[in-house]
């Protein structure tokens, strides 16, 4: 005969309290940090969202000891958490110098609260935010009503929301969070893994409340029993090995334990009663030793500072397996005779999960936070700036390739006279256009005659020049002479300054002028001495036209092999697709220039600003005719016409009728919960697919490095049986129904004390529970 569930004289549960935090302005560092790096203006566009921002942060600052409920806060927190992640990606905060360097985010243990962290670090304040998102839902579940169905619904669906925010600490800020000298155990990845087993833990026990208040077969109350004592077993595993060996009170380490020995007993207990239906006795003596052994070393090895409520329940339970083991016993030696196994050579007790944490990607998505929504990130910034330094790399190269073959070829024509011995053989060779107008331009000049003319010019210029300088260095040196002798003749009468000390100015640049001139003559006769050398040359520029002066290649007198033709053919046919080649390779560098100017990016940017400068122009012409309307209201009785028409406004407005504001409702009728009450389904059979207390199946989450039991009762982790192809919605959370203890006050210790709660007897069972037989 079952007697009724150990659990059902207990529900101690934990809660986690928040992290404290110093005060903080993020209001002037950020906007500094807009002024400097955007504009004033933009500072001031985006102060909505500063002052917004300060607000959030100043909430987080009350922590929970202000007047807002519990799902009040868990929505602050939320909100902030997104908003910093809109913060992380505009504003870079470090110690660098061209950064938000003057924020240090400092944190205190949430375990010890003399322990403190403080960095330059956003990635701690989004641990610290993520740590106490999971705090408020564990206050959330304990202080739910456990003494019903409904009540025990909503304790576990805070407790997965709870585990999932500390999964979601761990696999995405913990790591980011605990680098540099300055950290706390709380946020470690093996401390917020700890806290995600045990709140899958309660959660699963809350479940398995349920299963037993309503009845369910001894078969599915093992499975669900054994899986909230794995989940107990995985966060002693971790609290008993380093670092969160020596950082939480001892009343956790026991609390935790002694769950894990009780729920494995009591899978046990169920167990054998299903056993003892189906008259495999020794198998059930095997379980029940089983089960009162591990009580009896957990009671033995757990540390001091358990509440009385969970003693009593696993003195219970074990008075329970007791007195069905002693039964069993005699059964067995009066009718069965059968030989009990050894508890080592039994297989694992079936398992079934029935929690998992709840995945929280969506309720933190940040993708659509308006928050500095003008600001580019800086990783877009720096993406960009990447992005186009590789597009100019690219062309650069492409171009630098194109630049080499085209000096490759002009070196081989030049090599082999190309095409320019063609073009004399022919005899009717032409000069470049550009080459032939500056030699007309020479020849309309006077031609070499008229070079010489220019010499001879540039030698009057420089003799006039050369004789205008003499004669100013002759006027100051008067003019020092002069004030020299009146000096002598007057001495110390004459009060005016030297002549020396006022020129000096005038002389130094006479002396540049100077120097000029003579660079200039050196100049001057370098070129007339090439002249002279090249005067020969120089002299077929008086002949006209200038193409009589060109030489000219006569044909062999006998042909070789009569192929000269064919070769001169086959050279001018290389030589124009030469002359194909090149235009092709000027076109290859316009279209890579034209590629980089049709960007993605600078098209869209135009488009957008074209599409925004034309709405502002079509603004302000509405504006205008509007006020116009309005002015002739004044002078007419009810009676205006706009001469004016917005055929697309028109239509706009046509399409999408206006509210009436008078008909609004209020504007509290458009909020919704965040959580909805889960509607109560109809339970299949435990043989089909129990209802998951979970959120829908997603990605595995990752596991603990931590599976190892540390009881010396039999561990044996077992495949969890495949999820449910149905889901509950997420229930309204209750009212906030005081403090966090719901027991009787305890000692203060070293750390804080776990929070336990009492409960309320259970309702009597009945028969339409979630699973049948």
């Amino acid at each position: 005969m079952a007697s009724p569930s150990s659990t059902a004289t207990t529900n101690i549960m934990l809660a986690i309290f928040e992290k404290k935090t110093n005060s903080l302005d993020l209001y002037r560092p950020l906007r500094n940090f807009i002024v400097i790096n955007y504009s004033e203006r933009e500072a001031q566009n985006l102060e909505d969202d500063l002052q917004t921002l300060k607000q959030l942060r100043s909430d987080i600052e009350r922590g929970g000891t202000g007047a807002d409920s519990p799902q009040a806060r868990r929505d602050v927190l939320q909100n902030y958490y997104k908003a910093l992640c809109a913060v992380e990606s505009r504003f870079p905060i470090s110690p660098d110098k061209d950064h938000v360097n003057t924020l240090t985010f400092t944190w205190f243990d949430a375990f010890k609260n003399k322990l403190k962290a403080s960095q330059q670090n956003i990635h701690l304040e989004k641990a610290a935010v993520l740590f106490n998102l999971g705090s408020v839902h564990s206050q959330i579940g304990l202080s739910s009503d456990r003494s019903t169905v409904e009540g025990r619904r909503q304790a576990s669906h805070s407790f997965i929301a709870a585990a999932g925010a500390f999964a979601f600490l761990r696999d995405n800020v913990a790591m980011k969070a605990s680098v540099g000298n300055s950290t706390t155990v709380d946020v470690s990845v093996e401390c917020v893994g700890m806290l995600e087993r045990l709140m899958l833990a309660q959660a699963q026990e809350c479940v398995y409340e349920n299963t037993i208040a309503k009845g369910s077969s001894p078969g599915v109350c093992a499975k669900i029993s054994r899986q909230a004592g794995l989940f107990y077993e995985e966060a002693l595993a971790a609290l008993t090995v380093a670092p969160l060996n020596q950082h939480f009170d001892k009343a956790w380490i026991a609390h935790v334990q002694l769950k894990a020995a009780l729920f494995y007993a009591e899978a046990c207990y169920r167990y054998s009663l299903e056993l003892h239906e189906k008259e495999e006795i020794a198998e059930e003596i095997a379980r029940l030793k089983s089960g009162t052994t591990a009580l009896s070393e957990a009671k033995k090895t757990s540390p001091k500072g358990a509440a009385h409520q969970l003693l009593d329940a696993i003195n219970k339970l074990e008075s329970n397996l007791t007195r069905n083991l002693e039964r069993a016993m005699k059964e067995n030696d009066r009718v069965y005779l059968m030989r009990v196994p050894p508890s080592s050579s039994l297989p694992p007790l079936p398992t079934f999960s029935m929690v998992k944490p709840m995945p929280m990607n969506e309720v933190l998505d940040a993708s659509r936070e308006k928050m500095f929504a003008s600001l580019v990130p800086d990783s877009s910034a720096k993406a960009l700036s990447r992005y186009t330094e590789m597009v100019d790399d690219i062309i650069r190269t492409q171009a630098e390739k194109l630049q080499q073959g085209s000096e490759l070829a002009r070196v081989r024509l030049k090599e082999m006279d190309l095409p320019d011995s063609i073009l004399a053989l022919e005899g009717n060779m032409t000069l470049p256009t550009d080459l032939k107008e500056d030699i007309e331009a020479v020849q309309i000049c006077g031609g070499p005659a008229g070079l010489e003319g220019e010499l001879q010019q540039l030698k009057d210029l420089r003799r006039v020049n050369q004789e205008l300088l003499v004669q100013t260095e002759e006027q100051l040196q008067k003019e020092a002479t002069e004030d020299a002798q009146f000096r002598n003749q007057f001495g110390t009468r004459w009060t005016r300054p030297q002549s020396s000390t006022l020129t000096k100015n005038l002389q130094d640049r006479l002396n540049r002028f100077a120097a000029n001139l003579k660079q200039a003559a050196e100049s001057d006769a370098r070129i007339e001495r090439s002249v002279r050398e090249h005067s020969a040359l120089m002299s077929i520029l008086d002949c006209r036209p200038i193409e009589t002066a060109l030489p000219s290649l006569a044909r062999p007198i006998m042909s070789l092999d009569a192929n000269e033709d064919a070769i001169v053919g086959g050279l001018k046919q290389s030589l124009r697709q030469l002359e194909t080649l090149g235009a092709q390779r000027a076109g290859l560098e316009d279209m890579l220039k034209e590629m980089k100017r049709k960007d993605a990016i600078n098209n869209v940017k135009q488009q957008c600003s074209d599409f925004v400068m034309t709405r502002n122009i079509q603004c302000r012409e509405m504006i205008d005719d509007v006020q116009r309307q309005v002015s002739g209201l004044s002078f007419q009785d009810g009676k205006s016409s706009s001469s004016y028409s917005y055929p697309s406004m028109t239509q706009r407005t046509n399409s999408q009728p206006q509210p009436d504001p008078n008909n609004m409702p209020n504007s509290s009728h458009f909020q919704t919960p965040t959580y909805q009450p889960p509607q109560q389904p109809t339970m299949p059979t435990y043989t089909q697919t129990p209802p998951p207390y979970g959120p829908p199946q997603g990605p595995q989450q990752p596991q603990p490095p931590y599976h190892a039991p540390v009881s010396n009762y039999p561990y044996h982790p077992q495949q969890q049986q495949p999820a449910p192809s149905h889901e509950y919605g997420q229930p309204a959370y209750p009212g906030w129904r005081g403090p966090y203890y719901n027991a009787p006050p305890q000692q203060q210790g070293s750390g804080p004390r776990p929070p336990y709660t009492a409960s309320s007897p259970y309702p009597p069972p009945h028969q339409s529970g979630y699973y049948r037989q």
